[in-house]
């Protein structure tokens, strides 16, 4: 077995650096018999590829690779088409991984003495970027996705049957969900693998972030409705929050959009300087799905206005 670990990045070279260094530390033995690690730099602009060519001895699995800012689809595409392993690993670039990462996803994948699966493993999210794996594992962090891109190991030939990435996915979401309807319909099944431990750090919340972290959340709002769009089944729309419960809760639960980044500034500011920025977080995140139901519903309104207009014609 030949791990392929395709990682975009773009802008992230402080973390990038722990993140090459864990995946230089794996501890294996057969069914692997050797890995690269392919980095695909999206376009950054700090650096990151100067640094890691003046840096190439210390990291002998590393293979470099960049494109234009083109996003995680074409990246995680390029870095596919690339690779030279029988199997591959998608991880992000802020994730920091333990040195038995490798040889978890493999003993999960021979255990089922079939390629027709693909092996999830724990992320565990963090502030800590000094020590990143030292943060426990917490309920927060389950996630209920079938294809996340986060820590994933998958048979190539199972990507390049599916079709790889959807580059029509330009902004920020739902890419690897996408795939992951496609890999679906072709049977494969999904297989925990909690042995296979990634620690996704994030900076600390603060108040700073939210203007970013909103327009994301808008932009997982247009990029939703184009998933939908592709595979217009319930299912996706209970995922991309395209029901009238999901626009009633977060309507409720943010009373119409009065609760939001402006009104509750000095009550999130007031929780972080105590030391609670998580729970800001998680109270932030009311107004942000709010954001993000608002931009699902004024992009499938402008796509029947669109659609209705052309019929018209």
């Amino acid at each position: 077995m030949f791990f392929s670990v395709v990682i975009p990045t773009y802008n992230r070279k402080p973390i990038l650096e722990k993140c090459l260094r864990a995946l230089e530390n794996q501890d294996y033995n057969r069914p692997i018999i050797d890995y690269e690690v392919i980095v695909v730099d999206d376009g950054s602009t700090d650096d990151t590829i100067s640094w890691l060519e003046t840096e190439a001895k210390e990291f002998p699995h590393v293979q470099l690779f960049s494109q234009s800012h083109q996003g995680p689809a074409a990246a995680r595409n390029l870095g596919v088409e690339q690779a030279k392993g029988d199997f591959i690993i998608f991880i992000d670039s802020d994730l920091v991984v333990t040195d038995s990462f490798l040889q978890s996803h493999a003993n999960s994948l021979i255990a089922q003495k079939s390629d027709n699966v693909f092996t999830y493993g724990r992320v565990i999210n963090t502030c800590n970027f000094d020590f990143p794996t030292s943060e426990p594992y917490k309920l927060t962090d389950f996630s209920a996705a079938f294809f996340a891109t986060g820590n994933v190991a998958i048979a190539r030939r199972w990507l390049i049957e599916a079709g790889l990435f959807d580059t029509c996915f330009e902004q920020y979401g739902w890419e690897d969900l996408e795939l992951g309807v496609r890999l679906k319909k072709l049977g494969l099944k999904l297989i925990k693998c909690p042995d296979a431990v990634g620690y996704h750090w994030h900076p600390p919340f603060s108040l700073e972030q939210l203007p970013g972290m909103i327009e994301r959340e808008i932009q997982r709002g247009k990029m939703g409705v184009l998933f939908y769009q592709k595979h217009p089944t319930w299912e996706v729309k209970m995922m991309i929050q395209m029901t009238w419960l999901h626009k009633l809760l977060w309507g409720v639960l943010s009373l119409g959009g009065r609760l939001n980044e402006k009104t509750m500034a000095s009550f999130l500011q007031w929780l972080i300087d105590r030391g609670k920025s998580q729970l800001a977080l998680e109270i932030s995140r009311i107004f942000l799905n709010w954001y993000n139901v608002q931009a699902v519903y004024a992009n499938d309104l402008s796509i029947e206005l669109e659609e209705g207009r052309k019929k018209k014609k």
